[in-house]
């Protein structure tokens, strides 16, 4: 048995998950994203922000695992019933109780709008809010977005700050588009979950505005993996394609 073969039988299950997903395509952004994502809020929260609201919030971990300046912080997980009914089952099954302090809002937001989604919890809209919206936009039209990006700016009282990921449009376009985004947007398409459209970094300021948003941040993949991961040590990879914005409700 070679070191490596050796090495490979040694290794603990732990381990093997970890090596997985670091060879994953998507594995760099989703870490970089919840981690922007989560920084973010602890700096809200030192502006009294006191409710987070994660649209379309998957198998989001946070709730889980709640850092300590989140301890009074109400969450709220909004998604579509059939996604959130399976992250709740998977917990019981592996024996995790959902938390107390967080509602889970089953809603299909493409047939009813955010704001009838909370109306059902205890959330107020008179407060100051933090909306992360992440991994969720590249599947959704440029109609879609834009209602998705209003609905979320009325949800919240003025000053309320939102972080969503996006695709640079610019990728859409067959002349520009590098065999590593052809290769992850095929993968997608083959699980029927295509890329479907984009921002233009250039307009975004503009656009957000319309739907009641001030432009607060815009960073590119690689500006992420300079601020978390400089040094390589990590092996965290991002495309200049995925870009991370922070907004303001006005």
């Amino acid at each position: 048995m070679s070191a490596r073969e050796r090495e490979k039988a040694e290794a603990s299950p732990e381990s093997i998950v970890d090596e997985y997903l670091r060879n994953l395509a998507a594995y760099g952004n989703v870490i970089l994203r919840s981690r922007f994502a989560e920084d973010a809020l602890a700096i809200a929260v030192l502006r009294g922000v006191r409710q987070y609201v994660l649209v379309g919030a998957g198998f989001d971990s946070f709730a889980l695992r709640r850092p300590s300046f989140a301890h009074e912080v109400a969450v709220y997980e909004v998604d579509h019933p059939a996604t959130q009914g399976l992250k709740l089952r998977r917990l019981a099954e592996c024996g995790v109780a959902a938390p107390l302090s967080t509602s889970f809002v089953a809603a299909d937001l493409g047939k009813e709008d955010l704001a009838g989604a909370l109306s059902r919890t205890p959330f107020r809209s008179d407060e100051l809010t933090f909306f992360s919206w992440l991994g969720v936009s590249m599947y959704l039209t440029r109609d879609a977005n834009q209602a998705a990006l209003r609905a979320i700016a009325r949800c919240g009282a003025p000053g309320s700050e939102l972080v969503f990921t996006y695709l640079d449009q610019a990728v859409f376009e067959p002349s520009s588009e590098s065999k590593g985004f052809a290769a992850l947007r095929n993968t997608v398409a083959s699980v029927s979950e295509p890329f479907v459209s984009g921002f233009d970094p250039r307009t975004l300021r503009e656009e957000l505005r319309e739907v009641g948003l001030e432009l607060v941040q815009d960073l590119d993949g690689p500006e992420l993996v300079r601020s978390y991961d400089s040094g390589g040590i990590n092996r965290l990879e991002s495309t200049s394609a995925s870009h991370i914005a922070v907004a303001r409700v006005v």
